[in-house]
Order: structure tokens, then C-alpha cells, then sequence
């Protein structure tokens, strides 16, 4: 399926500014929310560049209303057929144990900033019978790590809510797909001081993503070998891996996506 008028969340830097790069072509009008205007600006310029049409929202993802009335603007000049909320942080325990803030933080961001994007434009996407929304959720939700508990938990939980909400929106024409990345090379991870198995760039992720969204998948699991891996651990009973993820370096605190 093809998506002419696309909004993405997070699209300053990192998975969310590759797949703006990725969509932008003639004929394409693309709505790029985030937090820093500057970084948005240069996202913007390149997608002109490539005959795109553009349009910016500095908009945080906490501020419910500021998101709904942004998204409500821009659908009604250009109806919205969809929507990559793609916008998340990241947390762990490097620096000591979590603080509430911290784990609140995530929360907030990666699951409430979620609904704040989606919600008021699926309604719309339900009213018209089309539309397509991606989820950037992550491999750590699918199993929790004890390095980065929160971050885990706040990513299994919007696997769980994209996929019943997938259920729920199918008879109305939305689809719904839950993105589910490794690692991969973007500034979130790049403060990371350990050893990132089957990284890829974000470039390749966004071919992934934008395969997966075509073809309405249910979940976009790339890569191939991060995603069988974290597959069979989450088969296996915990008390068979505790030893290895007790092991495994704790995550850094990080930023917006």
C-alpha cells in the first residue's frame, strides 16, 4: 500500500529523521514532529530536497492537547494516512539504580507520548475506513533486562497495547504494526559503552520499517538474527537465563529519539 501524506514523531534525528528520508519524494507531504526546531529544519531541508512537501511541529510528545491540536490542524489540511510515532527514550541502571523520576520518564514518553500521537489521529484514520500506524517499540520488550528495567517495560508494554489495538482497529481499515528494532546506530546508542551485537544503521532499519508498513505486518522485527535470538530467550524459562542477563552491562541514561 502506498502512503502519500505521512507524519512522524521523533523525525529530529536517529530511526525517526531516516525514515523521512526514506518517504520524501514528489508528490509526498510529510508532517516531522520533535522537540528541537533546528534539528527538524535540516531533516526538512533534505526532504524538500527531494521534492517533498513539508511541514514541522515542535511539539512534545507529553503535551497532550499541543499534540492533538497539531495533528488536528495538519490533518485537516491534509488528511492523515499515516502515522509513525516514533518518538522514545532510553534508560538503565549505569548510573545506580533507577530513580522513580526516571522510570516515570520513560513511561511517559515511551508509552503515554505513544497515545498522545496516535490516538487522535487513529479516530480519524477509523471515520475515513484507511490508514496505517507504526509503533516504535523495541526487542528489550521482550524480555526484561536488568539493566534497563523501566526501558523494558515501558517497550513490552506498547507491544501488548499495539497488538490488542491492532485487533480492535483491523474492521475499521487501520492498520496497526509494532516496530521492533535491535540495535541500531543512532545517537541513543551511541553513548552506549558495550558491545552492540547485529547492529545495523538506521538507514536499513527504516527499509525495514517502511517493507514492513507497506504490507501491514504485525510486528517489524529487524534484524533477522537480533530478533531469533531475543525469540528463543523469551521462550525460554527465565530462571535458564537470569545467570546470562545478570551478566550483561547495565544501559545508560539517554535522550529523546
Amino acid at each position: 500500500m502506498d502512503f502519500s501524506t505521512i507524519v512522524i514523531t521523533g523525525a529530529s534525528s536517529g530511526i525517526g529523521a531516516a525514515l523521512a528520508d526514506s518517504y520524501a519524494a514528489p508528490g509526498v507531504v510529510l508532517g516531522l514532529m520533535g522537540r528541537s526546531t533546528d534539528r527538524l529544519e535540516a531533516v526538512a531541508a533534505r526532504c524538500r530536497a527531494k521534492g517533498a512537501e513539508v511541514f514541522l511541529g515542535a511539539v512534545d510528545v507529553h503535551n497532550a492537547q499541543a499534540m492533538e491540536e497539531w495533528l488536528d490542524r495538519f490533518d485537516r489540511a491534509h488528511p492523515i494516512e499515516m502515522l509513525i510515532a516514533n518518538a522514545g527514550i532510553s534508560g538503565g541502571t549505569a548510573e545506580g539504580e533507577e530513580s522513580l523520576a526516571q522510570m516515570k520518564a520513560l513511561f511517559m514518553t515511551n508509552v503515554e507520548g505513544v497515545w498522545h500521537s496516535v490516538l487522535p489521529v487513529m479516530e480519524r484514520m477509523k471515520e475515513r475506513g484507511r490508514g496505517q500506524i507504526g509503533l516504535m517499540a523495541s526487542l528489550a520488550g521482550f524480555r526484561g533486562f536488568p539493566g534497563a528495567p523501566a526501558y523494558c517495560a515501558s517497550k513490552a508494554a506498547l507491544i501488548t497495547w499495539g497488538e490488542a489495538m491492532r485487533g480492535r482497529m483491523a474492521p475499521h481499515g487501520v492498520g496497526v504494526s509494532v516496530i521492533c528494532p535491535g540495535f541500531v546506530k543512532t545517537p541513543m546508542t551511541e553513548i552506549n559503552p558495550y558491545s552492540m551485537p547485529c547492529m545495523v544503521s538506521a538507514e536499513a532499519m527504516a527499509q525495514a520499517v517502511r517493507k514492513g508498513l507497506a504490507k501491514n505486518a504485525a510486528r517489524i522485527c529487524y534484524p533477522l538474527r537480533a530478533h531469533l535470538a531475543m525469540w528463543l530467550v523469551r521462550a525460554l524459562p527465565p530462571g535458564m537465563t537470569d545467570w546470562l542477563f545478570a551478566r550483561l552491562p547495565a544501559k545508560p541514561s539517554g535522550g529523546m529519539r
